[in-house]
């Protein structure tokens, strides 16, 4: 892959998206997630921002100041770098998947619907962003050359002695053994229904790219007539990429289909990050790491 400067996607964003967008792409490399990269302010990058400025003890605004710029872009890597479509990336194979549970457990595996939802999890960014970096290119032939965000250079995280929950900022952070932060990821916390449970717990094992068994009875908002269901894995199962089980009946740390909603929406009580994001939680976390919850 070429590298390109950020200056390329000016045609399809504003100046002041492109500066949201060059924020995003060097949170997300800093390991203080933004979710899913859209070019636009909200609470996450807000929330991204703060737990940055935290961490490199700057004044904590949740805005773009002059100090957290100077801080960012110590890392000098191009915001931007150019992806050649693939064969295998047009291949899919991409299905429709129902909404219902019932549909779902028809399908043998539950992969992506588009090839733009599949890059969008790849450079973790929303499919209208791709297409905002893109006017004009089709996304149908092998060969062709996209703007995406450069987010390959991420770095492994190392090994997290504990991890923090907290339903009222909507975060996840990793935290090292002397206590201190080291990254962040937004996260749905539970709701009014199923609000996230409070106190101290142990990280029970991971599973990735898991199967997903449905149980109506576990749900307050089952529809009428709704009966158990295994359902198969893939990116748009129920619990995305992965399952991280906590020593608490029923609650884990989870990935899903939806990354546009995290943050934003509410979840039936488990702690939801985007795919993207739960596969860095995982291979930082081992079996018996702590995992404070507080609202």
């Amino acid at each position: 892959m070429a590298a390109a400067s950020v200056s390329a996607a000016e045609p399809a964003l504003s100046t002041a998206d492109t500066q949201l967008l060059r924020a995003q792409v060097l949170l997300d490399r800093a390991h203080f997630s933004p979710g899913e990269m859209d070019a636009a302010w909200g609470s996450n990058m807000r929330q991204a921002l703060r737990g940055f400025q935290k961490l490199h003890q700057l004044p904590v605004t949740g805005k773009l100041d002059a100090a957290t710029w100077r801080q960012l872009e110590r890392d000098q890597a191009p915001v931007l770098e150019v992806y050649t479509l693939t064969a295998q990336d047009l291949a899919g194979p991409y299905v429709k998947v129902p909404a219902d549970m019932a549909g779902k457990a028809k399908l043998a595996a539950l992969g992506y619907t588009s090839l733009a939802e599949a890059l969008g999890e790849r450079f973790h960014c929303s499919p209208e962003l791709l297409r905002r970096l893109n006017p004009g290119k089709k996304m149908r032939r092998a060969g062709e050359q996209l703007l995406v965000p450069n987010v390959a250079i991420i770095k492994p995280l190392p090994k997290a002695a504990s991890v923090l929950v907290d339903a009222k900022e909507g975060t996840l952070t990793l935290l090292d053994a002397g206590g201190t932060p080291f990254a962040q990821f937004p996260a749905s916390t539970g709701s009014r229904h199923d609000p996230l449970p409070e106190g101290r717990w142990q990280v029970r094992g991971v599973a990735t790219n898991p199967e997903y068994r449905y149980n109506p009875k576990l749900f307050w908002d089952a529809k009428a007539g709704d009966t158990k269901a295994h359902i198969a894995a893939g990116p748009n199962n129920p619990v995305g990429l992965a399952w991280i089980d906590l020593t608490i009946e029923h609650y884990g740390i989870h990935g899903t289909p939806e990354p546009g909603k995290i943050g934003k929406t509410q979840s039936h009580g488990c702690v939801r990050l985007t795919n993207w994001d739960v596969m860095q939680v995982v291979r930082s976390l081992a079996r018996g790491a702590t995992v404070l919850m507080q609202s």
